[in-house]
Protein backbone atom coordinates (compact mmCIF):
# COMPACT_ATOMS: atom_id res chain seq x y z
CA UNK A 1 0.00 0.00 0.00
CA UNK A 2 1.43 3.73 -1.00
CA UNK A 3 2.45 5.37 1.96
CA UNK A 4 -0.06 8.09 3.44
CA UNK A 5 0.75 11.67 2.22
CA UNK A 6 0.62 15.19 4.65
CA UNK A 7 0.89 18.17 2.59
CA UNK A 8 2.48 22.13 4.56
CA UNK A 9 1.71 24.90 1.91
CA UNK A 10 2.06 28.40 2.96
CA UNK A 11 0.74 31.34 2.46
CA UNK A 12 4.23 33.24 0.82
CA UNK A 13 7.59 32.22 1.29
CA UNK A 14 8.97 32.26 4.18
CA UNK A 15 6.40 31.29 6.72
CA UNK A 16 8.18 28.36 8.22
CA UNK A 17 7.30 25.83 5.76
CA UNK A 18 10.55 24.05 5.78
CA UNK A 19 11.07 24.05 9.43
CA UNK A 20 7.72 22.67 9.87
CA UNK A 21 8.44 19.58 7.87
CA UNK A 22 11.87 19.03 9.71
CA UNK A 23 9.92 19.63 13.11
CA UNK A 24 7.36 17.15 11.68
CA UNK A 25 9.56 14.17 10.01
CA UNK A 26 11.29 14.21 13.37
CA UNK A 27 8.29 13.71 15.81
CA UNK A 28 6.95 10.95 13.39
CA UNK A 29 10.15 9.55 12.95
CA UNK A 30 10.98 9.31 17.00
CA UNK A 31 7.13 7.48 16.88
CA UNK A 32 8.27 4.59 14.66
CA UNK A 33 7.07 5.57 11.83
CA UNK A 34 8.84 5.16 8.41
CA UNK A 35 8.74 8.84 7.08
CA UNK A 36 10.34 10.76 4.59
CA UNK A 37 10.35 14.35 3.32
CA UNK A 38 9.50 15.97 -0.39
CA UNK A 39 9.56 19.18 -2.19
CA UNK A 40 9.27 18.47 -5.91
CA UNK A 41 10.73 21.75 -6.76
CA UNK A 42 12.87 23.84 -4.89
CA UNK A 43 14.49 27.22 -5.47
CA UNK A 44 17.78 27.62 -3.73
CA UNK A 45 21.66 28.03 -4.10
CA UNK A 46 21.61 26.04 -0.63
CA UNK A 47 22.08 22.73 -2.07
CA UNK A 48 23.40 19.15 -0.50
CA UNK A 49 24.93 16.52 -2.36
CA UNK A 50 23.96 12.60 -1.93
CA UNK A 51 25.47 9.93 -1.22
CA UNK A 52 25.52 8.79 -5.12
CA UNK A 53 26.61 12.19 -5.93
CA UNK A 54 23.04 14.10 -6.64
CA UNK A 55 22.51 17.14 -6.02
CA UNK A 56 19.26 18.16 -3.57
CA UNK A 57 18.08 21.58 -1.91
CA UNK A 58 19.55 21.91 1.78
CA UNK A 59 16.39 21.92 3.57
CA UNK A 60 15.18 18.20 2.40
CA UNK A 61 18.53 17.04 3.15
CA UNK A 62 18.44 18.55 6.52
CA UNK A 63 14.45 17.06 6.89
CA UNK A 64 16.32 13.64 6.06
CA UNK A 65 18.50 13.65 8.48
CA UNK A 66 15.50 14.61 10.89
CA UNK A 67 14.32 11.28 9.79
CA UNK A 68 17.09 9.64 10.15
CA UNK A 69 17.53 9.03 7.10
CA UNK A 70 20.54 9.32 4.10
CA UNK A 71 19.12 12.48 1.56
CA UNK A 72 18.15 10.92 -1.71
CA UNK A 73 17.27 12.58 -5.27
CA UNK A 74 13.79 11.56 -4.45
CA UNK A 75 13.51 13.88 -1.61
CA UNK A 76 13.90 17.00 -4.42
CA UNK A 77 13.79 16.04 -8.11
CA UNK A 78 13.91 19.54 -9.19
CA UNK A 79 16.02 22.20 -7.81
CA UNK A 80 16.00 25.69 -9.56
CA UNK A 81 19.99 27.47 -8.51
CA UNK A 82 19.67 31.09 -9.82
CA UNK A 83 22.68 32.76 -11.61
CA UNK A 84 20.97 35.75 -12.52
CA UNK A 85 17.97 37.70 -11.66
CA UNK A 86 16.26 36.10 -15.55
CA UNK A 87 18.20 32.57 -15.46
CA UNK A 88 18.62 29.85 -13.61
CA UNK A 89 20.51 26.33 -13.31
CA UNK A 90 17.71 23.66 -13.78
CA UNK A 91 19.10 20.47 -11.71
CA UNK A 92 16.35 17.50 -12.74
CA UNK A 93 16.78 14.35 -10.49
CA UNK A 94 20.17 15.22 -9.14
CA UNK A 95 22.14 16.69 -12.32
CA UNK A 96 22.78 19.77 -14.19
CA UNK A 97 20.50 19.85 -16.66
CA UNK A 98 20.12 23.22 -18.51
CA UNK A 99 20.18 26.79 -17.82
CA UNK A 100 17.23 28.53 -18.39
CA UNK A 101 15.16 31.77 -18.20
CA UNK A 102 12.13 32.19 -16.36
CA UNK A 103 10.31 32.35 -19.49
CA UNK A 104 11.62 28.84 -21.07
CA UNK A 105 11.47 27.50 -18.09
CA UNK A 106 7.70 26.96 -17.53
CA UNK A 107 7.20 25.15 -21.08
CA UNK A 108 9.32 22.45 -19.54
CA UNK A 109 6.40 21.65 -17.32
CA UNK A 110 5.52 18.34 -18.53
CA UNK A 111 8.46 16.87 -17.93
CA UNK A 112 9.56 18.18 -15.15
CA UNK A 113 6.12 17.18 -14.17
CA UNK A 114 6.96 13.24 -14.54
CA UNK A 115 10.08 13.46 -12.90
CA UNK A 116 8.14 15.62 -9.79
CA UNK A 117 5.32 12.66 -9.91
CA UNK A 118 8.13 9.79 -10.26
CA UNK A 119 10.22 10.90 -7.22
CA UNK A 120 6.97 10.86 -4.98
CA UNK A 121 5.95 7.53 -6.14
CA UNK A 122 9.00 5.94 -5.02
CA UNK A 123 9.29 7.62 -1.92
CA UNK A 124 5.61 6.27 -1.27
CA UNK A 125 6.77 2.50 -2.36
CA UNK A 126 9.47 2.61 0.12
CA UNK A 127 8.03 4.79 3.85
CA UNK A 128 4.77 4.40 5.62
CA UNK A 129 4.30 8.66 5.40
CA UNK A 130 5.74 11.02 3.05
CA UNK A 131 5.47 14.68 4.25
CA UNK A 132 5.33 17.00 1.27
CA UNK A 133 6.53 21.14 1.27
CA UNK A 134 5.27 23.48 -0.75
CA UNK A 135 7.29 26.56 -1.99
CA UNK A 136 6.00 30.23 -1.95
CA UNK A 137 2.19 30.20 -2.13
CA UNK A 138 -0.54 28.22 -2.50
CA UNK A 139 -2.65 30.76 -4.18
CA UNK A 140 -0.09 32.08 -6.89
CA UNK A 141 -2.22 32.53 -9.38
CA UNK A 142 -0.65 33.75 -12.37
CA UNK A 143 1.81 30.66 -12.05
CA UNK A 144 -0.60 27.93 -11.54
CA UNK A 145 -0.72 26.65 -15.09
CA UNK A 146 2.48 25.72 -14.47
CA UNK A 147 2.45 24.51 -10.57
CA UNK A 148 4.40 21.71 -9.87
CA UNK A 149 4.89 22.02 -6.20
CA UNK A 150 1.76 23.39 -4.66
CA UNK A 151 -1.82 22.39 -5.16
CA UNK A 152 -0.86 19.95 -7.71
CA UNK A 153 1.27 17.85 -6.05
CA UNK A 154 -1.82 17.49 -3.30
CA UNK A 155 -4.24 17.21 -6.11
CA UNK A 156 -1.94 14.11 -7.33
CA UNK A 157 -1.50 12.69 -4.14
CA UNK A 158 -5.26 13.32 -3.04
CA UNK A 159 -3.69 14.42 0.31
CA UNK A 160 -4.67 16.37 2.98
CA UNK A 161 -3.05 19.84 3.46
CA UNK A 162 -2.18 22.20 6.32
CA UNK A 163 -1.71 25.70 5.42
CA UNK A 164 0.36 27.95 7.90
CA UNK A 165 0.84 31.50 7.81
CA UNK A 166 3.29 33.64 9.48
CA UNK A 167 1.84 36.15 12.21
CA UNK A 168 5.12 37.78 12.68
CA UNK A 169 5.03 39.40 9.53
CA UNK A 170 1.41 41.20 10.21
CA UNK A 171 -1.72 40.47 8.29
CA UNK A 172 -2.75 36.92 9.39
CA UNK A 173 -5.95 37.02 8.29
CA UNK A 174 -5.78 37.96 5.07
CA UNK A 175 -2.87 35.57 4.60
CA UNK A 176 -4.63 32.32 5.94
CA UNK A 177 -8.21 33.57 5.03
CA UNK A 178 -7.76 35.63 1.62
CA UNK A 179 -5.54 32.11 0.44
CA UNK A 180 -8.59 29.80 0.95
CA UNK A 181 -10.89 32.06 -0.61
CA UNK A 182 -8.31 32.22 -3.76
CA UNK A 183 -8.17 28.59 -4.45
CA UNK A 184 -10.25 26.50 -6.26
CA UNK A 185 -13.39 24.45 -4.50
CA UNK A 186 -11.77 21.55 -4.57
CA UNK A 187 -8.53 22.63 -3.59
CA UNK A 188 -10.24 24.34 -0.65
CA UNK A 189 -11.73 20.76 0.26
CA UNK A 190 -8.21 19.75 0.98
CA UNK A 191 -7.32 21.97 3.48
CA UNK A 192 -7.81 20.38 6.61
CA UNK A 193 -6.45 22.96 8.66
CA UNK A 194 -4.35 26.05 9.38
CA UNK A 195 -1.47 26.84 11.21
CA UNK A 196 -0.36 30.47 13.05
CA UNK A 197 3.42 30.04 13.00
CA UNK A 198 5.85 32.28 14.98
CA UNK A 199 3.80 33.81 17.86
CA UNK A 200 5.72 35.99 19.95
CA UNK A 201 4.23 36.18 23.17
CA UNK A 202 1.10 35.07 25.29
CA UNK A 203 -0.58 32.53 23.00
CA UNK A 204 -3.41 32.71 24.59
CA UNK A 205 -3.83 36.39 23.35
CA UNK A 206 -4.79 34.90 20.28
CA UNK A 207 -7.93 33.03 21.36
CA UNK A 208 -10.26 35.54 19.66
CA UNK A 209 -8.04 35.59 16.45
CA UNK A 210 -8.56 31.57 16.89
CA UNK A 211 -12.17 31.63 16.29
CA UNK A 212 -11.93 34.57 13.32
CA UNK A 213 -9.87 32.18 11.11
CA UNK A 214 -11.97 29.17 11.55
CA UNK A 215 -15.35 31.55 11.17
CA UNK A 216 -14.37 32.92 7.95
CA UNK A 217 -11.97 30.38 6.49
CA UNK A 218 -14.26 27.36 7.42
CA UNK A 219 -11.36 25.58 8.22
CA UNK A 220 -9.99 24.29 12.14
CA UNK A 221 -7.00 26.32 13.07
CA UNK A 222 -4.50 23.06 14.40
CA UNK A 223 -2.37 25.06 16.28
CA UNK A 224 -0.69 28.34 16.83
CA UNK A 225 3.08 28.09 17.00
CA UNK A 226 5.73 30.27 19.15
CA UNK A 227 8.67 32.47 17.59
CA UNK A 228 11.51 30.07 18.11
CA UNK A 229 15.11 31.76 18.28
CA UNK A 230 18.22 30.18 17.84
CA UNK A 231 17.97 27.03 16.56
CA UNK A 232 20.80 25.27 15.03
CA UNK A 233 19.09 24.25 11.68
CA UNK A 234 20.28 25.12 8.37
CA UNK A 235 18.61 27.79 6.64
CA UNK A 236 17.12 26.61 3.34
CA UNK A 237 18.32 29.94 1.14
CA UNK A 238 19.56 33.06 1.68
CA UNK A 239 16.24 35.18 2.48
CA UNK A 240 17.37 34.89 5.97
CA UNK A 241 20.25 36.62 5.40
CA UNK A 242 18.48 39.36 3.38
CA UNK A 243 15.65 39.81 6.15
CA UNK A 244 18.41 39.47 9.07
CA UNK A 245 16.49 36.22 10.01
CA UNK A 246 19.69 34.16 10.31
CA UNK A 247 20.02 33.61 14.56
CA UNK A 248 22.69 31.12 16.42
CA UNK A 249 23.29 29.86 19.29
CA UNK A 250 25.63 32.31 20.48
CA UNK A 251 24.80 35.88 18.52
CA UNK A 252 24.29 38.80 20.16
CA UNK A 253 26.47 41.13 22.06
CA UNK A 254 30.44 40.24 21.54
CA UNK A 255 32.28 38.94 24.86
CA UNK A 256 34.56 41.28 26.56
CA UNK A 257 37.72 41.01 24.31
CA UNK A 258 40.01 41.30 27.72
CA UNK A 259 38.77 37.31 27.98
CA UNK A 260 41.34 36.75 25.53
CA UNK A 261 38.38 34.39 23.63
CA UNK A 262 36.64 35.98 21.06
CA UNK A 263 37.21 36.80 17.31
CA UNK A 264 34.98 38.74 14.58
CA UNK A 265 34.52 36.86 11.22
CA UNK A 266 33.27 38.65 8.65
CA UNK A 267 31.83 37.09 5.49
CA UNK A 268 30.54 38.91 2.28
CA UNK A 269 27.14 38.46 1.49
CA UNK A 270 27.56 37.90 -2.42
CA UNK A 271 24.32 38.46 -3.88
CA UNK A 272 24.40 34.92 -5.45
CA UNK A 273 25.69 33.42 -2.41
CA UNK A 274 25.58 29.58 -1.76
CA UNK A 275 25.79 27.36 0.69
CA UNK A 276 26.62 29.43 3.96
CA UNK A 277 25.59 26.80 6.36
CA UNK A 278 29.43 26.37 5.93
CA UNK A 279 29.52 28.78 8.86
CA UNK A 280 26.85 27.83 10.68
CA UNK A 281 29.13 25.69 12.89
CA UNK A 282 31.42 28.60 13.20
CA UNK A 283 28.63 30.83 14.34
CA UNK A 284 28.01 28.29 17.17
CA UNK A 285 31.27 28.61 18.90
CA UNK A 286 31.11 30.69 21.98
CA UNK A 287 33.01 33.50 21.51
CA UNK A 288 32.45 33.75 17.80
CA UNK A 289 30.91 36.41 16.02
CA UNK A 290 29.84 36.51 13.02
CA UNK A 291 28.44 38.76 10.40
CA UNK A 292 27.51 39.00 6.88
CA UNK A 293 28.72 42.11 4.73
CA UNK A 294 27.87 43.95 1.69
CA UNK A 295 29.77 47.36 1.54
CA UNK A 296 33.32 48.21 2.26
CA UNK A 297 31.72 50.35 4.60
CA UNK A 298 30.03 47.65 6.76
CA UNK A 299 33.78 45.28 6.64
CA UNK A 300 35.63 47.31 9.34
CA UNK A 301 38.34 45.12 10.92
CA UNK A 302 37.56 41.65 11.10
CA UNK A 303 39.99 39.12 12.66
CA UNK A 304 39.02 37.26 9.37
CA UNK A 305 37.07 37.75 6.18
CA UNK A 306 35.45 34.82 4.67
CA UNK A 307 34.11 34.84 0.85
CA UNK A 308 31.71 32.13 0.22
CA UNK A 309 30.66 29.82 -2.41
CA UNK A 310 28.52 31.42 -5.24
CA UNK A 311 26.25 30.48 -8.30
CA UNK A 312 28.34 32.93 -10.56
CA UNK A 313 31.63 33.66 -9.87
CA UNK A 314 32.25 36.11 -12.27
CA UNK A 315 29.44 38.42 -11.80
CA UNK A 316 29.93 38.33 -7.83
CA UNK A 317 33.36 38.75 -8.80
CA UNK A 318 32.43 41.91 -10.85
CA UNK A 319 30.16 42.78 -7.77
CA UNK A 320 32.77 42.94 -5.51
CA UNK A 321 34.60 45.35 -7.73
CA UNK A 322 31.77 48.08 -8.46
CA UNK A 323 31.36 48.66 -4.68
CA UNK A 324 35.00 48.46 -3.66
CA UNK A 325 35.23 45.30 -1.44
CA UNK A 326 37.62 43.89 -3.45
CA UNK A 327 40.02 46.73 -2.63
CA UNK A 328 38.86 46.43 0.72
CA UNK A 329 39.62 42.69 1.47
CA UNK A 330 42.74 43.14 -0.64
CA UNK A 331 44.18 46.00 1.91
CA UNK A 332 43.45 43.98 4.78
CA UNK A 333 45.61 41.26 3.39
CA UNK A 334 48.47 43.39 2.93
CA UNK A 335 48.12 44.47 6.42
CA UNK A 336 47.94 40.48 7.83
CA UNK A 337 44.19 39.88 8.23
CA UNK A 338 43.60 36.16 7.19
CA UNK A 339 41.37 35.62 4.29
CA UNK A 340 39.27 32.61 3.34
CA UNK A 341 37.33 31.31 0.13
CA UNK A 342 35.13 28.66 -0.12
CA UNK A 343 34.42 27.22 -3.82
CA UNK A 344 33.50 30.24 -5.62
CA UNK A 345 35.43 32.65 -3.27
CA UNK A 346 38.30 30.18 -3.46
CA UNK A 347 38.42 31.16 -7.39
CA UNK A 348 38.07 34.68 -7.02
CA UNK A 349 41.37 34.57 -4.89
CA UNK A 350 43.16 33.76 -7.86
CA UNK A 351 44.93 35.70 -10.34
CA UNK A 352 42.53 34.66 -12.70
CA UNK A 353 39.18 33.08 -13.76
CA UNK A 354 39.00 31.76 -17.65
CA UNK A 355 35.68 30.96 -18.68
CA UNK A 356 36.43 30.11 -22.70
CA UNK A 357 33.06 28.10 -23.52
CA UNK A 358 31.06 30.75 -21.77
CA UNK A 359 29.84 28.37 -18.76
CA UNK A 360 28.78 30.56 -16.59
CA UNK A 361 29.28 34.44 -17.70
CA UNK A 362 29.27 36.14 -21.40
CA UNK A 363 33.14 37.00 -20.16
CA UNK A 364 35.90 35.05 -21.31
CA UNK A 365 38.02 36.24 -18.57
CA UNK A 366 38.10 38.52 -15.64
CA UNK A 367 41.20 39.28 -13.10
CA UNK A 368 40.90 37.80 -9.76
CA UNK A 369 42.06 38.95 -6.23
CA UNK A 370 45.05 38.24 -7.10
CA UNK A 371 45.99 37.14 -3.29
CA UNK A 372 46.12 33.09 -4.28
CA UNK A 373 48.57 32.40 -6.88
CA UNK A 374 46.04 29.91 -8.96
CA UNK A 375 44.06 30.27 -12.29
CA UNK A 376 40.42 28.75 -12.91
CA UNK A 377 39.26 27.50 -15.55
CA UNK A 378 35.66 26.77 -16.13
CA UNK A 379 34.39 23.97 -18.04
CA UNK A 380 30.58 21.86 -18.83
CA UNK A 381 31.05 19.15 -16.36
CA UNK A 382 29.60 19.73 -12.42
CA UNK A 383 31.46 18.35 -10.14
CA UNK A 384 29.21 16.96 -7.81
CA UNK A 385 30.77 14.60 -4.94
CA UNK A 386 30.39 13.97 -1.16
CA UNK A 387 34.32 14.22 0.17
CA UNK A 388 36.68 12.60 2.47
CA UNK A 389 40.18 14.23 2.31
CA UNK A 390 43.88 14.29 4.27
CA UNK A 391 45.58 17.57 5.20
CA UNK A 392 49.00 17.86 3.88
CA UNK A 393 51.37 20.41 4.65
CA UNK A 394 50.69 23.37 5.18
CA UNK A 395 52.65 26.70 6.19
CA UNK A 396 51.40 28.50 9.52
CA UNK A 397 47.77 27.07 11.17
CA UNK A 398 48.37 24.09 8.69
CA UNK A 399 51.15 22.29 10.36
CA UNK A 400 49.42 21.06 13.49
CA UNK A 401 46.73 19.54 10.81
CA UNK A 402 49.06 17.46 8.57
CA UNK A 403 48.10 14.10 7.90
CA UNK A 404 44.36 14.90 9.76
CA UNK A 405 41.25 13.37 8.04
CA UNK A 406 38.28 15.70 7.17
CA UNK A 407 34.76 15.42 5.40
CA UNK A 408 32.67 17.74 3.42
CA UNK A 409 31.45 17.87 -0.29
CA UNK A 410 31.82 19.37 -3.87
CA UNK A 411 29.73 21.61 -6.11
CA UNK A 412 31.92 23.88 -8.60
CA UNK A 413 32.07 23.77 -12.38
CA UNK A 414 35.80 24.88 -12.34
CA UNK A 415 39.06 23.47 -11.92
CA UNK A 416 41.82 25.57 -10.81
CA UNK A 417 45.39 25.25 -11.19
CA UNK A 418 47.67 25.47 -8.16
CA UNK A 419 50.77 25.12 -6.65
CA UNK A 420 50.00 25.30 -3.01
CA UNK A 421 47.86 22.56 -2.55
CA UNK A 422 47.04 21.66 0.87
CA UNK A 423 44.39 18.96 0.64
CA UNK A 424 44.33 15.44 -0.83
CA UNK A 425 40.24 14.39 -2.01
CA UNK A 426 41.34 10.56 -1.47
CA UNK A 427 37.21 9.56 -1.59
CA UNK A 428 34.50 10.55 -3.64
CA UNK A 429 31.21 9.15 -3.37
CA UNK A 430 32.74 6.48 -1.84
CA UNK A 431 35.17 5.46 -4.49
CA UNK A 432 38.84 6.08 -3.58
CA UNK A 433 40.48 8.96 -5.71
CA UNK A 434 43.64 10.96 -5.79
CA UNK A 435 42.73 14.68 -6.32
CA UNK A 436 44.90 17.50 -4.96
CA UNK A 437 42.79 20.69 -3.90
CA UNK A 438 42.78 24.12 -2.27
CA UNK A 439 45.88 26.94 -2.26
CA UNK A 440 47.52 28.49 0.53
CA UNK A 441 49.87 31.62 1.15
CA UNK A 442 53.29 31.05 2.75
CA UNK A 443 52.06 32.25 5.96
CA UNK A 444 49.24 30.01 5.77
CA UNK A 445 46.72 33.13 6.32
CA UNK A 446 45.01 33.25 2.86
CA UNK A 447 43.68 29.63 2.39
CA UNK A 448 41.00 28.46 0.35
CA UNK A 449 39.08 25.04 -1.58
CA UNK A 450 36.91 23.85 -3.28
CA UNK A 451 35.29 21.21 0.04
CA UNK A 452 32.01 22.71 1.39
CA UNK A 453 31.50 21.53 4.91
CA UNK A 454 34.84 21.84 6.08
CA UNK A 455 33.80 24.11 9.40
CA UNK A 456 31.79 21.30 10.74
CA UNK A 457 34.78 18.82 10.99
CA UNK A 458 35.55 19.89 14.38
CA UNK A 459 39.58 20.02 15.02
CA UNK A 460 40.23 22.10 11.08
CA UNK A 461 37.33 24.39 13.03
CA UNK A 462 39.43 25.10 16.22
CA UNK A 463 42.95 24.92 14.32
CA UNK A 464 41.73 27.78 12.40
CA UNK A 465 40.16 29.88 15.20
CA UNK A 466 43.00 29.80 17.54
CA UNK A 467 44.92 30.79 14.61
CA UNK A 468 42.50 34.27 15.01
CA UNK A 469 43.91 34.31 18.56
CA UNK A 470 40.39 32.68 19.97
CA UNK A 471 40.74 30.51 23.02
CA UNK A 472 37.84 28.07 24.18
CA UNK A 473 37.27 29.52 27.86
CA UNK A 474 38.40 26.72 30.35
CA UNK A 475 35.03 27.59 32.64
CA UNK A 476 32.94 26.63 29.48
CA UNK A 477 29.28 24.68 30.87
CA UNK A 478 29.07 21.36 28.71
CA UNK A 479 25.60 23.08 27.12
CA UNK A 480 28.78 25.58 25.49
CA UNK A 481 30.61 22.74 24.75
CA UNK A 482 28.11 21.26 22.39
CA UNK A 483 29.76 19.94 19.09
CA UNK A 484 27.43 21.16 15.59
CA UNK A 485 26.25 17.54 15.60
CA UNK A 486 24.57 18.04 19.23
CA UNK A 487 23.35 21.54 18.85
CA UNK A 488 21.39 20.23 15.44
CA UNK A 489 20.20 17.41 17.23
CA UNK A 490 18.96 19.09 20.45
CA UNK A 491 17.55 22.07 17.95
CA UNK A 492 15.55 19.14 16.45
CA UNK A 493 14.12 18.01 19.22
CA UNK A 494 12.97 21.50 20.67
CA UNK A 495 10.98 21.99 17.27
CA UNK A 496 9.48 18.34 17.46
CA UNK A 497 8.42 18.68 21.35
CA UNK A 498 7.25 22.72 20.35
CA UNK A 499 5.13 21.35 17.32
CA UNK A 500 3.67 18.19 19.69
CA UNK A 501 2.75 20.56 22.76
CA UNK A 502 1.10 23.21 20.48
CA UNK A 503 -0.77 20.86 17.71
CA UNK A 504 -3.89 19.40 17.80
CA UNK A 505 -2.06 15.95 17.24
CA UNK A 506 -5.23 13.68 17.42
CA UNK A 507 -7.04 16.05 14.87
CA UNK A 508 -3.47 15.94 12.39
CA UNK A 509 -3.17 11.95 13.35
CA UNK A 510 -6.85 11.53 11.93
CA UNK A 511 -6.58 13.17 9.02
CA UNK A 512 -3.09 11.61 8.14
CA UNK A 513 -4.31 7.95 8.37
CA UNK A 514 -7.86 8.02 8.53
CA UNK A 515 -8.33 9.54 5.09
Amino acid sequence: MPAKVLVILGTSSSVGKSLLVTGLCHLFARRGIKVAPYKAQNMSNNAAICPDGAEIGRAQATQALACGLEPSVDMNPVLIKPEADTRSQVIVNGRAWKRLSARDYYPQKKLLWQAATAALDHLREQYDLVIVEGAGSAAELNLKAGDIVNMAIARYANAPVLLAGDIDRGGIFAQLIGTVWLLDDDEKDLIKGLIVNKFRGDITLFEDGVKILEEKSEKPVLGVLPYLHNLFIPEEDAVALESNLLLSPHRGEMPDRAEGSSAEIAIIHLPRIANFDDFDPLAAEDGIHVRYVDSAEQLGQPAAVIIPGTKSTLNDLAWLRSIGLDTAIQELAANGTPVVGICGGYQMLGSAIHDPDQVESSQDSAQGLRLLPTETTFAGTKATHQAKAQIGKGAGWFSELEGHQISGYEIHMGRTESKSAWLQINERNGEAVHVLDGASSDDGKIWGCYVHGLFANENFRKAWLKSLGWRERPDRSSETCQSSDALFAASLTRLANTLEENLDMEFLEKIIWEK
